[in-house]
């Protein structure tokens, strides 16, 4: 065996490692990645791997003449061929991604007559003296140690590529290291630059910084780069999907001739156009779809006609629309199963397909910043008041209302927003839980905004916006934007839902909605939810309602106060008739009244109306308020029963802190359903629950569990409770600052907190379990549509959880996740 022969044998051409027995540890993830390529069947550029225990060798000359010879017959083309003119690239990769190589070295075994010709054949406004620069200047800079900034002087003086690259072969002359003409030095110089680079102290220490090994080993890899025509001859990047669609199409751009070493800002040509045709690239990019189980791209090469690729990888972060398709088509061919195509979709593709969204384009004016409180986008005139709002969008225009916060009397204003805005609240705030029950983009707690009612403007830093400028609102990322701005759509189609009802198979959780009126409810329906875990009767009092329930607050005298309730449960039982009959058959909680009187009262002056006369608290003083929303309940359900319709009854109990408050409450419940059996001979079925709100009311779930027949987590008000914070006054500021100093990780009413509420809840769960095995748990606050405090309940054992109707698709989505984790621990 000839010498040329030994020094070939420590070669290995793409396609060859797994059959040596190689993998990453000798051929880097370059060279494994064309061993890949191959072996399924694909075209791949000529090349061969320096494994790295030889890596260093590629450096003597001798070895880089054995690699330009076998580089030369893989090629079936030679160095120097003005007919079919082959050159060298030369670049670096280690056994781990992403441990930033040294960049590729192209155009190696040109000289300066040869470039001559290849400019001739090429073109592009000598594109090909480009890459010839960009070699001498790497193996001078990097091998022969000539200064950068001589390059750079040399550089500053030269017009053009050409000038730049005879520039550059100047300098190198007069530094004593000539550009040598020899393909084979080109190369082994080019490796002494690699590997010098490599190991700088400077490279060492950013591996280092990276958490990697300083002294990470290097796989060279040498390609063949064919040379040829621009109309036959080209270079770009292709990914699998239609970014808009998410349908296979191969979708990119490719530009002719060489691929040059520095930007190209040459406008590329669609793939339509390439020669050939994009069919070049369908099957390849087909064929690695179903290998990576994903989304595929590609970089390639177009010589005489033919594809060949020079790189592959899967795309880790799809858009929503794509990751959709792409799983379902996965699906259909038995790629994977529900379980990976479940895996395979993130809770942010749900929010994004499901809502509105701005189309940001980098030119926006960002006028302010608060918390993301409802999902979607909107842009409108600025309103600064309920009633301003109402008329000018009934006059037709888009109307976004902004105010400090918001209470039950801006109920129509808010209804006729496209979006709503406050400075002050957090995600629990009012403006926040009614803006996601009706479905409307809402950011909270933007605490720069100043608000001059009297000049009538909006403030914040140095920008004014006056009542009726426009205003965009994005209440999935928390911003504010000052002007219009386009609003894509949003669009679900149908291969969401398939997905959906795969996940329903996978999960342990129901998933319910709070839902406070038939319109919200026929919305939960149609989102997945299979029933409703809270219906807040103080939000039917919202509005043009809002006389009656301060009456029944302010009545003095018996008479008047039972006058009152008589209308109160008169205007309930058509609410309730209007929920019940859309849902159906399907379990529907209703929570009896429970809010701070402040909410219905002007005149309220309590110091902390959040822990004062409210839920069962204000009916145990006003003893017939329960009974009176109970037998309009009762009576709703009689009126359906009639027409076949039969929905599952669940009276909850609020803000319950003692057992005796609960069976007060039950008592008075039963009481209700006795006398509405009197007056219509039908007993209705029903079962009663208690809210646990309260850190008591978590403590004594074992004394609970013995009178209610369910209980359902309130999480947002156990937080406040539980943490002492005022979640109106603490979103905003506090935690914003608490979470940017790293004292919570996340606000804990965006995500339950899993060692003190979430102890509290185990604690529950375990209580009341001892005493009534079968009790039906769940939670009925906001986290229930958060994917990690979802995943908290499926570990706890929940039976469901409950959240506004527009989250209820992302909930789906997480309670599958929760379930698969759980599986696989």
């Amino acid at each position: 065996m000839t010498n040329e022969q030994t020094l070939s044998a420590i070669f290995v051409p793409y396609g060859q490692g797994r059959a040596r027995g190689l993998d990453d540890a000798e051929l880097g993830t370059h060279g494994v990645e064309l061993d890949r390529l191959v072996a399924l069947g694909l075209p791949v550029v000529p090349g061969l791997t320096v494994p790295i225990s030889h890596g260093p060798s590629l450096a003597e000359p001798e070895t880089a003449r054995a690699a330009v010879e076998l580089l030369q017959q893989l090629a079936g083309r030679r160095v120097g061929d003005p007919g079919h003119p082959l050159l060298v690239r030369l670049l670096a990769s280690t056994p781990q991604p992403g441990s930033g190589t040294p960049a590729d070295v192209p155009g190696l075994g040109m000289t300066e007559e040869s470039a001559e010709v290849l400019d001739e054949i090429v073109g592009s406004g000598h594109a090909i003296y480009d890459v010839f620069a960009s070699a001498v200047r790497f193996v001078g800079e990097h091998a022969a140690g000539i200064p950068g900034d001589d390059f750079a002087d040399a550089e500053f003086d030269a017009d053009g590529h050409r000038a730049r690259a005879l520039a550059f072969l100047e300098l190198s002359e007069s530094a004593g290291e000539p550009f040598p003409d020899d393909p084979a030095e080109q190369l082994a110089r080019a490796a002494a630059a690699v590997l010098r680079r490599w190991r700088a102290p400077r490279a060492r220490r950013q591996r280092r910084n990276q958490g990697l090994p300083e002294d990470l080993p290097l796989a060279l890899h040498v390609q063949a780069i064919r040379v040829g025509p621009p109309e036959s001859c080209g270079h770009g990047e292709a990914e699998s999907r239609d970014p808009v669609t998410g349908e296979f199409a191969p979708t990119g751009s490719f530009r002719r001739g060489v691929r040059r070493a520095s930007t190209d800002d040459r406008p590329g040509e669609p793939l339509e156009d390439l020669p050939g045709g994009r069919d070049l690239l369908g099957s390849a990019l087909r064929t690695l779809e179903l290998h990576m189980s994903g989304a595929a791209a590609v970089e390639f090469e177009i010589r005489d006609g033919g594809l060949a690729l020079l790189a592959a990888r899967r795309v880790e972060r799809p858009g929503p629309r794509t990751a959709i398709r792409l799983a379902v088509d996965l699906l259909e061919v038995g790629v994977v199963d529900d379980v990976a195509a479940i895996r395979s979709i993130r809770h942010s593709d749900i929010e994004t397909l499901l809502h509105p969204q701005l189309h940001l384009t980098g030119y926006e004016t960002l006028f302010a910043r608060g918390l993301a409180a409802a999902a979607g986008a909107a842009v409108g005139r600025i309103a600064l008041t309920s009633g301003r709002a109402v008329e000018w969008s009934e006059q037709g225009d888009s109307v976004v209302l902004v105010a400090e916060e918001t209470s039950p009397g801006d109920l129509p204003g808010m209804l006729a927003a496209k979006a709503i805005v406050t400075s002050r609240g957090g995600l629990a705030a009012h403006a926040a839980v009614v803006a996601r029950g009706l479905g409307r983009p809402a950011v909270c707690g933007a605490t720069t905004l100043r608000i001059d009612r009297e000049l009538r403007t909006v403030t914040s830093g140095d920008v004014v916006l006056a009542e009726g400028d426009v205003l965009a609102v994005d209440g999935s990322s928390g911003a504010l934007y000052a002007g219009a701005m386009h609003v894509e759509p949003p669009r679900p189609g149908g291969d969401l839902e398939d997905l959906l009802r795969r996940a329903d198979g996978l999960r342990r959780l129901g998933v319910r909605a709070n839902a406070d009126n038939g319109r919200d409810a026929a919305l939960a329906l149609q989102y997945g939810a299979e029933g409703v875990g809270l219906c807040r009767t103080e939000h039917q009092f919202l509005g043009d309602r809002l006389p009656l329930v301060r009456r029944f607050l302010l009545a003095d005298e018996p008479e008047e106060e039972a006058a009152a309730l008589h209308e109160l449960a008169a205007a309930q039982k058509e609410d309730f008739l209007d929920l019940l009959a859309v849902m159906g058959d399907r379990p529907v909680t209703v929570r009896l009244l429970d809010a701070p009187l402040h909410e219905f009262l002007e005149s309220a002056h309590e110091v902390n109306p959040m822990l004062g006369l409210r839920g069962v608290r204000l009916a145990l003083m006003r003893t017939e308020l329960y009974p009176a929303q109970a037998k309009a309940l009762f009576s709703a359900w009689v009126d359906l029963a009639a027409q076949g319709v039969l929905p599952q009854l669940e009276v909850m109990v609020p803000l319950v802190a003692l057992a005796g408050e609960l069976a007060a409450a039950v008592q008075s419940i039963h009481r209700a359903a006795d006398e509405v059996e009197a007056a219509t001979g039908v007993r209705v079925p029903y079962t009663i629950g208690t809210m646990v709100e309260t850190p008591r009311a978590a403590l004594i779930a074992d004394q609970l569990a013995g009178i209610a027949e369910f209980l359902s987590f309130g999480t947002n008000d156990l937080t406040q409770l539980t943490y002492g914070f005022s979640r109106d006054d603490v979103e905003a500021h506090l935690l914003t600052a608490y979470v940017e100093k790293g004292l919570l990780p996340v606000s804990p009413f965006a995500s339950l907190d899993p060692d003190g509420v979430g102890a509290l809840i185990r604690t529950a769960v375990a209580a009341a379990r001892r005493v009534n095995p079968g009790i039906k748990l769940g939670i009925c606050g906001e986290h229930g549509g958060d994917p990690s405090s979802i995943e908290l309940c499926d570990r706890l054992g929940l039976d469901y959880v409950s959240c506004s109707p527009s989250r209820v698709p992302g909930a789906r989505l997480a309670a599958a996740h929760a379930a698969v984790a759980t599986d696989d621990a």
